[in-house]
């Protein structure tokens, strides 16, 4: 094999050129690509009959639900009754209350006012509620409620469902008179999850003493306008009567009707009303922060900033005998992000979105940033599970369409560092030489060994046929599969920090 190393040499060489001359630009997928959309089409009657068994399973009074494609709205349902005594009957244009839903707006809008200089997310709380100043928590040794520490459920206050949920009407004044009374922790701040509808109530407060408006006014002004979602309201009693779905509980056999509750201070925690249309628009800036990359700005809030909300800031949990729908196991990690749920599952996808539950609804929302997709439901049912439905439709979707992630575009450096180590890897005599290793390669590998492990391989498979793009794993790591008559070559490499980055660690394995 020593005799052929110059061909070999040449034979790559070939193929590197050969992969410069027709490399093309990386294009995402997008709503554009009509074979993609026509793959995801295809499983919309699958999905359709999962929302309906459901529905009908668990007693749902109404059900509407959207499927989001490349930040466009491509499928909606509509089943049951906005109005069981008036028989109107659900669509994508009924507006539903979205519980809990409503807090990444809320965290939109502080993220929006820190972006504009107005907070920072450290701060302590206190600085916007003189009222908090006095707060006694656990220990003397304990740090006070920051703005983050709201965001991410770790403030302390103890999980307050069934209590909040019956806050939404409750003003200002109420409010601030709960902080000078005292409040009462489960735990110190920063040390510890516990879902908290207060800690959002709180960051409402917050909006309006940073911004001169409601939270209300400020949201509608800076987030629903701008994206033109025209039929979302605060107040129940401004919704268009025969679009208004009525809340109900099951209970021995029967729909009962729930009271609404008008919009108060705890509203920025759950007090949302919308449609499936509008809401769509909402999933779609959420979508078009990712790819990271260099286009102008336009959305109301700057894509940097809603990447950061979306980040697992405090993980809560590791469910370790978690099943998929089909009931696969699948262990899953979650984490609460700024107002949004993320999680990631043992197929290595991620989620982000969040639930609502109140007394007469319960939604949920959910996208896959990668996939470039994303779902959404709301009932009007007393905490309807609407993750379940959302899971099932979005499991569907994946295994029938047989969609794959987008994939990240290669570094212009990755790139030179591919052709430059196709050189190398047909004549290691010179890699010395080349200028491409960091000073840590020659201590950790040896030019004869690599050399000879090369040797070896391409005896064992044969003629190269092609060369890989490269598969980017972030911006400084990846790799790329060489081609050959009796199998595959996978060559994965990492980069260094420096300016210009250079190679530091190198595999050269048979491909599985």
């Amino acid at each position: 094999m020593v005799n052929n190393l110059p061909k070999l040499a040449n034979t790559i060489l070939l193929v590197a050129i050969g992969f410069i001359a027709s490399a093309q630009p990386y294009k995402p997928a997008t709503f554009t690509d009509p074979e993609r959309l026509k793959k995801i089409q295809a499983t919309f009657p699958v999905i359709d009959q999962l929302y309906k068994k459901y529905a009908e399973d668990n007693h749902w009074p109404a059900l509407v639900y959207g499927i989001v494609v490349d930040g466009k709205l491509v499928h909606t349902g509509g089943l049951g009754y906005t109005d069981i005594d008036a028989k109107i009957k659900a669509d994508s244009t009924s507006d539903f209350r979205i519980a809990s839903m409503t807090k990444s707006l809320t965290a939109m809008a502080i993220l929006k006012l820190r972006d504009e200089g107005k907070l920072k997310l450290d701060d302590p709380a206190y600085l916007y509620i003189p009222e908090m100043k006095g707060l006694k928590y656990l220990t003397r040794d304990a740090i006070p409620v920051t703005i983050k520490h709201l965001l991410t459920h770790t403030a302390g206050y103890p999980e307050d469902n069934p209590w909040g949920d019956r806050q939404l009407a409750v003003t200002d004044n109420e409010l601030l008179a709960l902080y000078k009374k005292g409040i009462s922790f489960s735990n110190n701040p920063g040390q510890g999850y516990e879902y908290s509808n207060l800690g959002f109530a709180t960051l409402g407060y917050i909006i309006k003493k940073v911004s001169g408006k409601t939270y209300e006014q400020y949201i509608a002004d800076n987030i629903l306008k701008p994206l033109g979602m025209s039929h979302t309201y605060w107040e129940y009693t401004k919704v268009p009567e025969n679009k208004l779905a009525h809340g109900y509980r099951w209970l021995d056999g029967r729909w009962i009707e729930q009271p609404l509750l008008h919009d108060g201070a705890y509203g920025a925690m759950g007090g949302l009303i919308t449609t499936i249309e509008d809401f769509s628009k909402y999933m779609a800036i959420h979508m078009d922060a990712w790819p990271p990359r260099n286009d102008a700005e336009t959305l109301p809030v700057k894509r940097s900033s809603i990447r950061e909300m979306q980040y697992p800031w405090d993980v809560n949990y590791l469910t370790v005998n978690a099943k998929t729908t089909t009931g696969r196991p699948c262990p899953n990690v979650s984490a609460y992000a700024y107002g949004l749920r993320w999680a990631k599952d043992c197929d290595n996808r991620v989620y982000i979105g969040h639930t609502g539950g109140l007394p007469g609804f319960g939604s949920q929302w959910n996208i896959l940033p990668e996939y470039g997709i994303g779902i959404v439901s709301f009932a009007n049912l007393t905490y309807a599970r609407a993750g379940y439905p959302n899971t099932q439709a979005l499991d569907t979707l994946l295994a029938l369409s047989g969609i794959k992630p987008r994939q990240l575009p290669a570094s212009a450096i990755l790139e030179q560092r591919k052709n430059d180590l196709l050189k190398v890897i047909a004549d290691w005599s010179k890699a010395k030489e080349s200028g491409i290793f960091a000073d840590n390669f020659f201590m950790d590998y040896f030019p004869d060994k690599l050399k000879a492990t090369a040797a070896e391989t391409f005896a064992k498979k044969g003629k190269i046929i092609s060369t890989g793009n490269v598969v980017a794993e972030n911006q400084l790591r990846g790799y790329f599969i060489i081609k050959c008559e009796n199998g595959n070559i996978r060559v994965s490499f990492t980069l260094t920090p420096e300016n210009p980055p250079l190679v530091q660690e190198f595999h050269f394995d048979v491909a599985q």
